[in-house]
């Protein structure tokens, strides 16, 4: 039995451990910024859709109920101001990072296909190349890219880790260029609605996309918005080809969204004040946060987006985290998202208020 596993890097988050033991005999615990997990609690409409929807004894279906696809459509032209969206050009995913690992399988790709995505991102968008023997191949800018053989382009626009918000002219020329040299774009938009010096704008908008979805997708998730990582629910938007083809494969495959989450989805999508509200608990948090991390020496990159603060003492990453541990907190070391994070942590604004309290007055 071959070990698919020996393609793919070593999990990262492994090696925080040993700083995490020091972070947390902290005589007041630990303080986690590093998980950019979700700590406030499911609003309670969508906890009551749960459970409504919980005596769902059949199967689902991969594309959804017609409601749900209602609510994605009806919140993609709400909110990323998309134009004669249909139910073909949505599907619903079991969570996006199930989606990032396993596109490039889905798509077919393998042994002299290229996959790339930014120089510092996500660490899922490799591991998917690497998953179906496809080259992965990181870039500053795209359009710098060779485009032979390169089946595949993530754009991650707020990014993970940084929080840079790509504006509609470089989405424009970005489009522009996949479309010229056949390259199918995948836009990770997860973060878009947590913008703060910015305002994110979608690859599908209108004045990006030219009012077309041909070659263009893109994933968001209901992990951060609405504080629904546990659901695992997310969905895709764009050219329906792409997504037809899609639902065909992982109707074969079961990839079917749990029913009582996509009850929830809809009343999430259709409920904006849980959003605001959410929305302003991470800009208290990040106020605080950005204050103290700089009174603390540090200086602040791009976060103009996004649940994190890019911060750099101007030392090597793990330094930073090892000084930070001896005063219990957490932090991500910024090469997990690749060499050029290599004097950066990622700095997350999920932790309760009292911990982030707890933080700031620890760096003070």
């Amino acid at each position: 039995m071959s070990a698919v596993s020996s393609r793919l890097p070593v999990f990262p988050w492994d090696k925080l451990e040993p700083y995490k033991a020091t972070a947390a005999a902290h005589p007041d615990g630990i303080v986690d910024l590093s998980v950019g997990t979700p700590v406030d609690p499911v609003p309670d409409l969508i906890q009551r859709a749960l459970v409504a929807a919980a005596n769902s004894p059949g199967y689902p279906t991969v594309w959804g109920t017609s409601q749900l696809r209602d609510a994605l459509t009806g919140w993609a032209e709400r909110r990323l101001g998309v134009r004669d969206v249909a139910h073909a050009n949505v599907l619903p995913v079991v969570g996006s990072k199930e989606l990032v690992a396993w596109l490039p399988t889905q798509l077919g790709l393998g042994a002299g296909d290229r996959v790339a995505y930014p120089r510092l991102a996500y660490p899922t968008y490799e591991v998917g190349a690497r998953l179906c023997g496809a080259e992965p191949v990181s870039y500053e800018d795209p359009t710098d890219l060779d485009p032979a053989g390169l089946r595949l382009l993530w754009l991650n626009s707020p990014s993970n880790p940084t929080g840079r918000v790509l504006d509609k002219a470089e989405l424009t020329r970005i489009v522009a260029w996949a479309r010229e040299h056949g390259v199918l774009l995948f836009s990770d938009e997860c973060y878009l609605e947590l913008g703060w010096e910015a305002e994110p704008v979608s690859v599908l908008h209108p004045d990006v996309c030219g009012g077309s979805y041909e070659g263009v997708v893109a994933v968001h998730s209901l992990s951060k918005r609405s504080n629904l990582a546990g659901y695992r629910a997310a969905f895709l938007v764009g050219d329906a080809a792409v997504l037809g083809e899609l639902l065909q494969i992982r109707k074969h495959g079961g990839m079917m969204t749990p029913a009582p989450v996509q009850a929830a989805t809809v009343a999430a999508l259709g409920d904006d004040t849980h959003v605001a509200e959410q929305r302003a608990r991470y800009a208290a948090r990040r106020t605080a946060l950005r204050a103290a991390l700089e009174g603390h020496g540090f200086r602040i990159e791009h976060s103009e987006a996004s649940l994190y603060l890019w911060a750099t003492r101007d030392e090597p990453c793990w330094e930073t985290v090892a000084r930070l541990a001896q005063l219990g907190v957490l932090v991500a070391p910024g090469d997990f998202y690749g060499p050029a994070g290599d004097r950066f942590v990622r700095v997350a604004l999920t932790a309760t208020d009292e911990r982030v309290e707890a933080a700031v007055k620890r760096l003070g």
